[in-house]
């Protein structure tokens, strides 16, 4: 196949002991080290029949009904914290005898205590016989008195061997700038070092606590009451300005309107819409208003056990930022003593994973193919525009509404950041082609921070998620090119009999395109440019969604008319009838109960 490959530009055609002893084992099972993502060069097919497979092959597990399901439920393996290697501690200065309530894998490792042997305790039991009680004083004094400190000093493993550690202390401090928690990152030695190897180390553990300082924001606020975890999801929604007069709006205003702040009790349950790992959705309906919505109720135990608050937090601040077409409307969200409640729109056409079952061969057409991946690009344009990585892009997290237009669901895996939207015009260096054709300005805005949490779901997951790399929104423009891959021959191109399989394929196995359905040259070549292994490749990484717009596949598409496009006709349409519309409204069993 490679001999049949042409190299071309990188611009658009057309323009549990320890997690970290089990996660590098996993990554040596790839067959890769931590950081180093596989450099391929780009490379498209330049011929008609270049990457079409004369014979088809179904991936492993497909007909592995348990291991399908597995498959498509999003993971959480690793928070951008935990996947930091380097040695440090979190301390509690809050509790007595500030103790640590986090240890990475790389300290366990270095000091050979397990992390049941830890948690909890004070960081004085790395202290022997030669450790110097001078400097011991130094790091007590910088934690009276809130400070930084680097020393070096004399610490024992487990197995009393002695070791020389550079040690950094970093108090971390709420927005309020009140204590919040100790960084203390450690740079072992086995001996003393001089006073400018010493400086020079000095830095690297003040970085290593700076990125600890960042990544540890994803813990709750140990300044916060445990009834302050949840208060931000009592605050009144604002209506925005693009659905502030839909009917749904009005039914809203009216309750608070009244003086009552929006609550259970004025909702009627009506059939229950899915469940998930941290509680369930549920079709419910304002009482005496006719208007119906989506509920997504979570368990407030099972989330602080699980350490989702963040995740909790995050999708409800997210939800607030949004007003647009393609994505949920966020009208209330409240509290019970034992769950939080977010109040969205209700698609009536449901999943689009359940439309793309339906189908005969469990495909769709390509002119369908393209009327919702451009849906898809204009939404995910707008979560970036936004600061958002959306993360966890999959059939199941696209809902359609009853006119059949998409709506992307589920924030709980999203990565908030920041975006620095730029405008620009294009190079033009033919001035015939400049005489022809107008240059119009192009619109980037992608996220700029990057992340390093283990999320997502897993035949979805972008290498350099699995390779601990640190990501940007490219991983959503990989998850792009796995959904397009889906749509045209539906199943994805890299599911394999188990998770290391799976993750395996994503980093090494060729993308194959089969024979026995028809697909596009353009096509093709779109998916080959979104499923590049190299993000600094990836279509979409330079330019954003911009360049993926420009790509061939999309010819004809007028984006600044997208919402009025007419959805395409399919094999099995999203509904038979009218009967069967009005039917995704009735109650289903006397459903009465939510939690």
């Amino acid at each position: 196949m490679r001999s049949s490959l042409q190299k071309i530009s990188e611009l658009p055609e057309g323009g549990t002991k320890t997690r970290k002893s089990g996660l590098r084992s996993f990554v040596g099972f790839l067959g890769v080290g931590h950081a180093n993502v596989e450099k391929n060069v780009l490379e498209v097919p330049m011929e008609e029949d270049s990457l079409i497979e004369s014979d088809d092959e179904r991936p492993e597990s497909f007909d592995n009904i348990l291991r399908r399901k597995e498959m498509r439920r999003g993971i959480d393996l690793a928070t951008t914290l935990e996947r930091i290697e380097k040695n440090f501690v979190i301390t509690d200065p809050r509790l007595p005898d500030n103790p640590i309530i986090f240890a990475s894998d790389s300290f366990l490792e270095l000091t050979e205590y397990s992390r049941e042997e830890i948690l909890g305790r004070n960081c004085r039991f790395l202290q022997g016989p030669e450790t110097d009680r001078e400097t011991v004083k130094k790091i007590r004094e910088a934690i009276d008195n809130q400070t930084d400190v680097t020393v070096q000093l004399i610490n024992y493993t487990k197995s009393g061997k002695k070791f020389w550690n550079l040690f950094h202390l970093q108090p971390m401090r709420d927005q309020k700038g009140e204590i919040q928690y100790f960084i203390g990152v450690q740079l072992d030695g086995t001996e003393h070092v001089p006073e400018d190897a010493a400086k020079e180390g000095a830095m690297l553990v003040k970085q290593t606590a700076d990125n600890v300082d960042e990544a540890a924001k994803e813990l709750p606020d140990a300044n916060l009451r445990p009834e302050d975890l949840w208060a931000n999801h009592s605050k009144v929604v604002l209506p925005k300005p693009h659905t502030r007069d839909s009917s749904s709006w009005r039914a809203i205003q009216r309750v608070l309107e009244s003086g009552e702040n929006i609550g259970l009790k004025h909702f009627r349950p009506v059939k229950p819409l899915g469940t998930g790992d941290t509680g369930s959705v549920h079709l419910v309906e304002l009482l005496e208003t006719g208007e119906y919505f989506a509920m997504k109720a979570m368990d407030k135990n099972v989330m602080l056990n699980r350490n989702k608050v963040h995740r909790a937090t995050a999708e409800r601040q997210i939800l607030d930022m949004l007003d647009h077409p393609f994505l949920p409307t966020l009208y209330a969200s409240f509290q019970t003593k034992t769950h939080i409640c977010l109040i969205t729109d209700y698609c009536l056409g449901g999943e689009l994973f359940l439309l793309l079952d339906r189908q005969p061969l469990k495909v769709l057409k390509e002119d369908a193919v393209r009327f919702y991946a451009a849906e898809v690009v204009v939404a995910l344009e707008y979560l970036h525009c936004q600061g958002i990585i959306y993360r966890d892009l999959k059939p199941e997290n696209i809902l359609l509404h009853g006119d059949g237009h998409i709506s992307l669901t589920d924030f709980d895996l999203s990565c908030l950041t920041s975006c620095k939207p730029q405008v620009f015009l294009p190079e033009e260096t033919d001035k015939k082609k400049r005489r022809k054709s107008r240059s119009y300005p192009i619109f980037v805005a992608e996220p700029m921070r990057a992340s390093n949490s283990f999320v997502g779901t897993e035949e979805y997951i972008a290498p350099e998620i699995i390779t601990g790399a640190g990501h940007t929104s490219a991983v959503d423009w990989w998850a792009l090119g796995i959904l397009l891959y889906e749509m045209f021959y539906g199943y994805t191109p890299f599911r394999g009999k188990t998770r290391q399989r799976t993750f395996a394929n994503i980093l090494h196995k060729d993308i194959r395109f089969p024979a026995s359905i028809p697909a596009s040259l353009p096509a093709r070549q779109l998916m080959y440019r979104l499923l590049h292994r190299d993000p600094a490749n990836r279509l979409g990484s330079y330019e954003g969604a911009n360049e993926i717009k420009q790509h061939p596949f999309f010819h004809g598409i007028n984006w600044a008319l997208v919402r009025c496009m007419v959805p395409p006709k399919l094999d099995a349409p999203l509904f038979a009838d009218d009967m069967e519309k009005g039917t995704k409204l009735s109650d289903a069993d006397n459903h009465t109960d939510m939690f």
